[in-house]
Parts: structure tokens; sequence; C-alpha cells
């Protein structure tokens, strides 16, 4: 069956690594690679008969990424990290060539494989982080953010090296071919840039009136796949220009959709990719030199980590993100691969260190995932050692503060809160440790203090020992938890409101002493719930009371500790008791040239006119004597029942336009 044959045993492997992967409560990717070893031809199990179709396949999932990427890519999100992604990273990127370089001397390579081997090691894999991320459900903090901005500078300067390292070394330097690499390059750029304004839009807006979800998904994937290969035609990367594509669709009306249709496309890919990955391990190479291996894999993940944590911090990030760069961007990168295999065709690398950087970057690739989760254990250690966290405050009061509302996480929660109690003049803080969502917070002048919630000098900072009320905003129960005992160590009197992610976690959050706690997804629920059941036309009391029932069994150890809580919901369920309408008078109701006490609306139907708006403007609260005239449009307040009295009041009689109520 040849592929098809081939394909049918990966994805059945990668089921099977994927879920033990699971079980083990590792990222998926682990268990992609441990499948694609065991299928892989060095190992004498059921093995994939062409591995380099596979590898060719698997160039789609990096394009695909990269793809979607681009399309999630907004230049925006990365205006917090720009001195550090354009300045950094060609720093970064030159420091580890230098590093790989002396490496390759100890190795016993020449001058110009040891240049190789210092640009193999110079870029991070942007799909193992990103999909670890996203697994993590990190993406969208500002350690995210720095890593994909040096993603995207590590990208644009690995083609830069692609298109000179080629040329160095041998009998002469081509700097003709050179120049002719980069004119070709430019030029790329610049049709790309042409065809991106002008054709792709027309050409989305075209297939979109068509209305063929088929259609739409293959033009998007035909975007991002002709425009990687019109790159590598180019003499750019592949990945590159699927990613300028992403670009282009970005700034479209299309994106979200062409976002939502090509993702399952690419997991499908992306895991081939790993699949891949794992087929190159010889585990006999591995085994003969493993010494040699795992100091290469050392001295490179090592120093990675210091360059990358010392240049975060030399550009002025604090707290977790330096911790954070160095564990999550010292492994190979996915252009390893490319340049490893172009350097073995160019005679650059024997076969045995070809063998050595496979086994090295697979190594760094297995071992990134768990070093995720020693981010958060040694930023921990990190704050008990060094009790002074680097901090920064804006709008703070210099008098202080005292009985104000300390709200923890400027997200869209935190800062619609802090908005509000800003509007009202009442004092509030905010800390947030995202530096974008600092600088919006800045620009509204709502004073904020950059750092981390969990660290009690971060809270001092907030004047928590003297606050009247805390809301922590964070999904994250750890996280909520970790806040919320400190600020109770801090003020044992302090009013904690705080958000769970799921109904379970209440009990927890209440043993700590957060008695208010909300839970959005439920309160969304049952906000739906009251809609559909209105719209079925069930009598508002009875929609109200099964919804206030519902209510008060979630959030019953709040109604037995707190009365007051429980005398809030109980107005909010008045206040949907009466529904609040307004109604056009017909041009022949009974009601017209009536005044408000002829027509004795209150005493027939239940219902108050509260406000009559007519052309010369609102009256509200209008008198008894007030007279009901042609196109008055009148407020009125009442139960469902009452309204509906009120519309059959007000509406024609039949067979006697002219009838009005009695005097």
């Amino acid at each position: 069956m040849g592929i098809a044959a081939d394909l049918a045993i990966i994805i059945v492997a990668a089921l099977v690594g994927g879920m033990v992967a699971q079980t083990l409560r590792q990222p998926l990717i682990v268990g992609y690679i441990l499948a694609g070893v065991i299928v892989g031809p060095y190992t004498g199990f059921i093995t994939v008969s062409n591995p380099n179709q596979i590898a060719l396949l698997a160039e789609i999932g990096v394009a695909l990424l990269l793809f979607t990427l681009g399309i999630e890519f907004s230049l925006k999100e990365l205006k917090p990290v720009r001195r550090m992604a354009l300045f950094g990273t060609p720093i970064q990127m030159a420091l580890t060539i230098g590093f790989g370089y002396g490496v390759g001397q100890w190795l016993g390579l020449d001058w110009v494989a040891s240049l190789w081997f210092g640009a193999v090691i110079s870029t991070s894999n942007t799909m193992i982080v990103l999909k670890t991320l996203s697994a993590r459900g990190l993406m969208g903090t500002l350690s995210s953010r720095v890593m994909l901005g040096v993603f995207v500078v590590q990208d644009l300067c690995i083609m830069g090296i692609m298109l000179v390292l080629p040329h160095i070394g041998g009998d002469s330097f081509d700097i003709g071919a050179l120049l002719f690499a980069v004119v070709r390059a430019a030029l790329f750029l610049g049709v790309m840039l042409l065809i991106g304004t002008r054709v792709i839009p027309w050409l989305m807006r075209r297939i979109a009136r068509w209305e063929s979800r088929e259609l739409f998904l293959i033009t998007v994937t035909a975007l991002g796949l002709g425009v990687g290969y019109a790159a590598f035609l180019a003499g750019l990367s592949f990945a590159f220009g699927a990613f300028l594509a992403g670009l282009v669709i970005s700034e479209s009306d299309y994106n979200a959709q062409a976002l939502g249709e090509v993702i399952p496309l690419r997991d499908i890919f992306a895991m081939l990719f790993f699949v891949s990955v794992g087929m190159l391990l010889d585990p006999a190479f591995l085994l003969a030199n493993l010494t040699t291996v795992l100091l290469v894999v050392a001295l490179v993940v090592v120093s990675k980590a210091l360059i990358f944590g010392s240049l975060t911090r030399l550009f002025g990030y604090r707290n977790v993100i330096p911790l954070a760069t160095a564990l999550a961007l010292f492994q190979f990168g996915e252009f390893s691969f490319v340049l490893a295999r172009v350097g073995l065709q160019e005679g650059i690398f024997s076969a045995d260190v070809y063998s050595l950087i496979l086994s090295a970057a697979l190594v760094s690739i297995l071992i990134t995932p768990p070093a995720f989760g020693l981010i958060q254990p040694l930023y921990n250690l990190q704050r008990r050692l060094f009790r002074t966290a680097p901090m920064q405050t804006f709008d703070v009061p210099e008098e202080g503060l005292r009985d104000h509302v300390v709200i923890a996480g400027a997200g869209r929660v935190g800062q619609f809160v802090a908005e509000m109690l800003h509007r009202l003049h009442m004092s509030v803080v905010v800390i947030e440790l995202n530096q974008q969502r600092v600088d919006e917070c800045k620009q509204q002048g709502i004073p904020v203090i950059y750092g981390d919630a969990g660290h009690p000098v971060v809270l001092k900072a907030a004047a928590v020992e003297h606050a009247h009320l805390a809301l922590v905003t964070t999904p994250t129960i750890k996280i909520t938890q970790t806040v919320a005992q400190q600020m109770r160590a801090l003020n044992p009197d302090l009013r904690i409101v705080a958000r769970a992610e799921a109904i379970e976690q209440l009990a927890s959050l209440h043993e700590i002493g957060v008695y208010e706690v909300v839970q959005p997804e439920f309160e969304a629920g049952l906000e739906l719930a009251r809609q559909v059941l209105l719209h079925l036309e069930l009598p508002t009391p009875e929609v109200q009371r099964y919804i206030d029932a519902v209510r008060h069994d979630l959030y019953a150890p709040i109604y037995q500790m707190h009365e007051q809580y429980e005398a809030v919901h109980a107005l909010e369920h008045a206040r949907r008791l009466l529904d609040f309408s307004w109604i056009a008078l017909p041009d022949n109701s009974p009601l017209l040239r009536c005044t408000l006490g002829e027509a004795q609306v209150r005493s027939q139907t239940g219902a108050t006119i509260v406000a009559i708006l007519r052309s010369s403007g609102l009256v509200i609260n209008p008198d008894v004597a007030e007279t009901l005239d042609s196109g008055d449009v009148l407020a009125v307040l009442g139960n469902h029942a009452a309204l509906a009295s009120f519309t059959t009041m007000a509406a024609p009689h039949s067979g006697d336009a002219d009838q009005t109520p009695e005097k």
C-alpha cells in the first residue's frame, strides 16, 4: 500500500503514544516522538517503509503551524517585547553561534563545520514550545509573548543565515551567487506585499460570497501552502512563506473563520512532524555514544538557558520571565534538522556528526516539556531565597492607600471592575504581571503595580493590610489559592471575592477563607437557561423561582455566612420580576384622548406608565392629568401578566375603533 500503509501505522502509533502520554500527564508531543522512535527504521518493530516521504509530509506540519501563527500574529501584542525581539534575539543567535563554534572545535570539526554547528544550535523549536505553552494554558502571558517575539525574529535571521552559510568555505567565495540570492528574496517579499494587499483580499471575498465551507477551507490551505512553496522557490523557507501568508490573512475580515477551519488540519500534520522527528533517532547510535550525546546536550542546554535568561533580564524583564525563557528555549529548533541535512548533503558534516546532531536535538526536545514543569517550583524557590521582588508602580497615591479595593489580575474581568470603580472615584489598585495590561491600566489612569500578586512584597506595596476588599480574578485555582492565602496572612479580616474555574472548587476556596466566590460559566449558563425558558413563554415568576433555587444550592455556604448576600439576590429577583417595556399607542387605540386618571391603567391591569416619549420630548413620571395622544410611546413597568393585560387594553377594539373607557 506504500505511503497509505505508512500513514496508517503512524496514526495508530501516535494514538497509542498520545494515550500513554496523557495517562502519565505528559504533553502529547512526547508520546508522538516516542511513537516515532518505535515505528522508525532502527527498532525492528513494525516500521514505516519510506521515512523520507513522511519527513516531506511533516514539513507541511511546520508550515501550517507558522501559517496559523501568522493568522494569530499581532504587532500590537508584540509591542511590549519589541526590544527583546528585535535586538535581544540577534544578540542571542550571535552568542549561540559563537559558543557552538567552540563546541564544534572541541568535537574535532574544522572551522566551516564548527560554524555550521553553531548555526544548527542557534534557533529554538517553535512547534515544541508553542504546543507546550498551549497545553499548559500559558498562551497570552508576557512570557509567551517574549518567546513568540524571539521565534519570529529567529525565523527572519535564519533566512539570512541559510542564504549566506552555503557560500562560506570551499575553494572560493561566490559573492555573485550570494547577491543573487539576496535580490531574489527581496523581490519575493515585494511581490508578496503586492499580492497580499491586492489579490488575496479580493479572492477571500469572492470565495466567502459562494458560502461554501469546503471551498473556503481549500482556499485557506492553498494560500498557506502555495505561498510557502513560492517562498521555497525564491530561496526562502517554506515555513516562513506560510507565515507571511498567515500575516496577510490576519489583516482580513476572514481571519477567525480561516483559523478555525485550518486548526484540525494543522494538528494532524503537526503529529506527523513529531513522529517523523522520533523516526530519526537511532537508539543503537545513542547508546553507543551516550556520553558524548549527553555532554553535547548539557553544553547546549546550559549555554542557551544562560544566554536567554541573561538577555531577558538585561532587557528589563523580571520575576518569572527570565526563568521561563531560559527553561523553554534551550532546545534545538526545527531548522536545526534542515541545516544538519543540508550540511550532510554538502559534505560539511560526516554521517557520524549528523547522527550526533540528530540524537542531541531529539534529547533536547524530549526534556523540554519536563523543564516547563520546573518553572513554577524554581520560581517559588527563587522568591523564598530572594525576598525583594522588583516591581513598578503607576498612579499610586503618594499618601498611600487605605480602605481601598485590591484587584489581583487586570484581565477582562479585572479591568472592567477597576475601570468602574475608578469612574466612581473609589480607591482601587490593580496588581498585574502582564506588561501590556499594565500599560492599558496606565492609559486609563488606574493605579497599578507591576508584580506577582502571590508575593508578599508586592501585596505590601498594594497595602493589602489596610484594604477594605480584595478581588482575585485569575481563573487558575492554584494561583487563586496562593494569592488568597498570602492576603489572609497580611490581613486576616480582609474580605476576598474570588473567581472559580469549576463548581467543585467553591468548597476549597471557602476553606481558606474566601466566602464570596463567582463561577462565571455557571452564571452564564443560568442566564442562558433563563432566556430560553422566557422565550418558551413560561411564567416569569416560575422561571425566576427555578433559577434562584439552583443558585441558592450552589452558593449555600455563602448564604449561611452572609445574610446580606442573600438579600442582594432577593433584590435582584424582585427586579427581574418587573419587566420594563416601551409600547407605542396604536392610532385607533381606545386610550387616545384619555387622561391617565381616566384610563385607570394601574387598577385595571396592574401595570404602571412611568414615562411618555413624544416628538416634543420625554415626559418622566407623568401626572394623572396627562392626556394620551396619537404617536405616544409609553414606558410601561410591570410583570409579564400586567404587560400583557395592558397591551390588550391599548389595542383597538374590534368593531368599535372610537370606543374609550368610561369616565
